[in-house]
């Protein structure tokens, strides 16, 4: 029996169905088990936070091996300290429980480096987890490069958005990227490999690169002419701002990364090729494979699906029609098509599709990104599929029950906390009731204001979203 925690984020959530495929008996630790639900067949969900460590004993329970993929950094400033505290949890649950063994993606690091807090946060956990009796094996890896991954998009929104790159000296930091499908086989054959057992594994791929290579690379595959021009002045604070302005990863994601660009990721031991029988793919392979799945519509997982990567983390859902102090605007109307059609209609906006009135949406986004939100360009996983967790543009699927309902939860910048649902029932066998409603919970007085000074502008895109939906359902 196997445990993944951090199953909603990017590794985590590939992971799984490739456990499930070789036969093995998995179950997910998740903050809000109901993001995992119909996820994946045959998977056991357990709700549970490596911060209550009370909470960890059901889901450890004849448990074998442990995956520990989970990093806070999407968090808070204090992300360092919470990933200890974390680590320290969940490692004493699984010798509690006696757990065999715990195997841990961290970072590639040199110990004897001036670590970036980011980089320095990975180790520790490494360290801290090993404070235990369970034996880790501790796979450190670099810049991690697939379709939806946090250094493929950085890598991409810069090369492709801009001809003229001005850059700092860490464009010059030599790095050794990894695809994602070999940091998936290393943790799985793990499993096969008795010898890794309480190793610390070095992982990267064939190529050593500058980021500058790295992204001169992306853009031949992508056949674009870039030029760079490089600067002294540019520091890791104005660089993490700049990324969130030109990329999706919001500043406060962007700086600790970036504050990491200066320490060389590169693999000083050779365990890996001793105790693993494969070589890995070149970086320009693994962009090539992840410009095709996303050409696909094939993206398993993106960088900002784990909770941590947005601006609000709450886990328990809210129960809407019964909160005092929610302002509840509803809408409804009657569509000239069955439920399946309209429930089609309204998980399909946001993304390429956009949404009604998309100028006012993109203004919006703008001024998200001004006050350090994340804006509208994280698009959606899919173009086709949404899943509970999934990000949204600027807001996140709260729930999602198939031909039913879909809710999301607002995370752009908000005085209040709110909330945008789609329902939708049959009223015969050839139309169907659509209901749209915003709940908007205000945070004090500004948070009053702010709803009421944007409340005419409700009736025309609210009021056209829904008339949009029934439009575009119509002429399915």
């Amino acid at each position: 029996m196997i445990l993944v925690t951090g199953a909603t984020g990017y590794v985590g959530g590939r992971l799984v169905p490739r456990l499930l495929e070789d036969g093995h008996k998995v179950r997910c630790l998740a903050r809000d088990a109901s993001r995992l639900k119909n996820r994946w067949n045959g998977a056991e969900i357990f709700q549970g936070d490596v911060l209550d460590e009370s909470s960890l004993i059901a889901a450890l329970k004849g448990i074998d091996t442990a995956y520990y993929l989970i990093h806070s950094m999407g968090g808070d400033n204090e992300f360092s300290k919470t990933d200890i505290i974390a680590a320290e949890n969940f490692a004493r649950a699984a010798e509690n429980q006696n757990v065999k063994r715990i195997i841990y993606l961290g970072g590639l690091v040199s110990p004897d480096e001036n670590l970036s807090k980011h980089l320095s946060s990975r180790l520790e956990t490494g360290q801290t987890l090993r404070k235990f009796s369970v034996p880790v094996t501790e796979f450190r890896a670099g810049v991690i490069v697939g379709s939806g991954s946090l250094s493929f998009e950085m890598i991409r929104y810069l090369t492709e958005r801009l001809a003229v790159m001005i850059t700092p000296k860490w464009v010059n930091t030599k790095t050794q990227p990894i695809a994602i499908r070999d940091v998936l086989r290393y943790l799985i054959d793990a499993l096969k490999v008795e010898k890794s057992t309480g190793e610390i594994i070095e992982i990267g791929g064939e190529d050593i690169l500058t980021y500058k290579d790295l992204m001169t690379i992306y853009a031949e595959v992508r056949g674009l002419k870039r030029y760079f021009v490089k600067v002294p002045v540019l520091t890791p604070r104005l660089s993490s701002h700049w990324i969130g302005f030109v990329t999706p990863l919001p500043s406060r994601i962007a700086k600790p990364l970036v504050g990491g660009l200066k320490n060389e990721l590169i693999c000083k031991s050779t365990k890996a090729k001793e105790l693993f029988n494969f070589k890995p793919i070149s970086y320009k392979q693994a962009v090539e494979l992840a410009l095709q799945r996303n050409k696909e519509g094939k993206t398993e997982t993106i960088w900002f699906s784990a909770y941590s990567s947005g601006i609000k983390n709450k886990v328990n859902p809210v129960h809407l029609t019964q909160k005092e102090g929610m302002i509840i605007e509803k809408r409804e109307c009657v569509v000239n098509a069955n439920i399946e059609t309209t429930f089609k209609a309204f998980t399909s906006l946001g993304g390429k599709n956009g949404w009604y009135a998309n100028i006012l949406w993109r203004i919006r986004g703008y001024v998200d990104l001004i006050f350090g939100g994340v804006g509208l360009r994280r698009g959606r996983r899919s173009e086709t599929e949404l899943l509970p967790g999934d990000p949204l543009d600027f807001w996140r699927v709260e729930e999602i029950e198939k031909n039913k309902l879909l809710r999301l939860r607002a995370e752009m910048k908000l005085p209040g906390e709110a909330w945008l649902q789609f329902q939708v029932e049959a009223n015969s066998d050839q139309n169907s009731i659509l209901t749209q409603t915003a709940f908007y919970e205000p945070k004090g007085l500004l948070g009053v204001l702010y709803w009421y000074s944007i409340y005419p502008l409700h009736g025309f895109i609210f009021g056209g979203m829904i008339k949009s939906i029934k439009t575009s359902a119509e002429e399915i």
